[in-house]
């Protein structure tokens, strides 16, 4: 099988990350933060670790400002809905997942919220005066992707948190699709909260992932329960990170994700960053060449993840994913993506798109297999 699919989960995983996994399950999984034998205590020292990595890779002082969360949807959720309070304006771009939109639209329905969604162009990029434009004095927050998970195309951080900034709001950030392949300083960047996966470019498993909250921010708990400490007390503790995470953690998955983590950091973002992109460009290059296959997102030679979104003249997205899946043995994600205003501004409502997303691990070789197996396919269609 040759899996382009990481923008959903990446895939194969560094062997450090099975073994930390396998280490924890035999020697120490233990409940962290619930007491104070051998075993629970390494398994806290664990989940500190992998604070203190995160914390490195994304230029936090702190790094007890990180809480862990199962994913990214969860980290958002605890964000928007511990942050957005009745009566408040939420700015958005319109090529957000549905791990934003939901809960911004259940806010609007239920507390009154309003939410403006900024368009964008074809290729999903953004124009800063568009975004400036909708901005006005009761905007608390300013939610947009670091990438987008349909078209890759790359929103400018540090000029969104400057404008936030000036204007009196704070930035959260989705980091699903870049954390772990695009440099991230939530210091320059002017990043206020931001939410990530632990199983994507981060290379952990799956059920992990964090969300870090700015020292100056409070938010609201939406989980509430036992922690291991304050237990004398009626309310969630005070003390971070404990107040975003009740219940027992993932302890043998942030073991794997320490390692993950860890393997990034060795590599560099930029350096894995430069190596998926250019498995984009070939890749594109080789699709665009095809009669019939329309390539969506940022221009070849312009800067993206590693995301290819296309389609083969009018077939369905999905018929094509199977082909490949079935007949090549290629693992690609076809469909809408949980991004149905993204589909909007690349108009492809209609059958949706097909998505091939390269990692750290893909070969050129791969790259190459699947712009011949597309080229067989749009053939066929002729």
């Amino acid at each position: 099988m040759i899996y382009l699919d990481h923008a959903a989960s990446s895939w194969p995983k560094p062997p450090a990350v099975l073994e930390a996994m396998q280490e924890c399950m035999l020697e120490y999984g233990a409940n962290p933060g619930r007491g104070s034998h051998a075993m629970a205590v390494r398994a806290s020292r664990t989940l500190f670790e992998c604070r203190k990595n995160l914390a490195r890779l994304f230029h936090i002082k702190n790094p007890n400002h990180i809480s862990f969360a199962l994913n990214t949807t969860m980290a958002l959720n605890q964000a928007i809905k511990g942050f957005v309070k009745e009566g408040d304006h939420v700015v958005c771009t319109a090529i957000e997942h549905n791990s934003v939109r939901r809960p911004l639209e259940y806010l609007k329905r239920t507390k009154g919220v309003q939410v403006s969604y900024v368009r964008t162009n074809e290729r999903g990029e953004l124009h800063m005066d568009d975004l400036a434009e909708v901005i006005t004095s009761a905007t608390t927050l300013i939610v947009c992707n670091h990438s987008s998970n349909l078209l890759g195309s790359i929103l400018p951080l540090a000029e969104i948190g400057q404008l936030a900034k000036e204007r009196g709001a704070r930035l959260l950030v989705d980091a699903a699709q870049t954390a772990g392949t695009l440099p991230i300083d939530v210091e320059s960047m002017g990043i206020d909260m931001m939410a990530f996966p632990g199983h994507k470019a981060l290379l952990g498993p799956q059920g992990t992932g964090g969300l870090y909250v700015h020292p100056d921010i409070e938010l609201e708990p939406i989980l509430h329960g036992g922690t291991g400490s304050q237990s004398e007390e009626i309310d969630q503790p005070t003390v971070r990170p404990d107040r975003y995470e009740a219940g027992t953690q993932n302890t043998v998955g942030i073991a794997g994700l320490n390692e993950g983590v860890k393997y990034v950091l060795e590599q560099g973002p930029e350096a894995i960053h430069k190596k998926e992109w250019e498995l984009v460009q070939q890749i594109m290059e080789g699709l665009m060449g095809i009669d019939g296959v329309t390539v969506f997102g940022p221009e070849l030679g312009q800067n993206k993840t590693g995301i290819v979104a296309f389609n083969v003249r009018q077939v369905d997205s999905s018929e094509v994913a199977f082909i490949l899946d079935q007949s090549f043995q290629i693992a690609v994600r076809a469909g809408y993506h949980c991004s149905p205003l993204a589909h909007e501004m690349a108009r492809t409502m209609e059958r949706g798109a097909v998505r091939a997303s390269v990692g750290c691990f893909t070969t050129p070789e791969e790259a190459e297999a699947l712009v011949s197996a597309v080229k067989e396919i749009a053939a066929t269609y002729r």
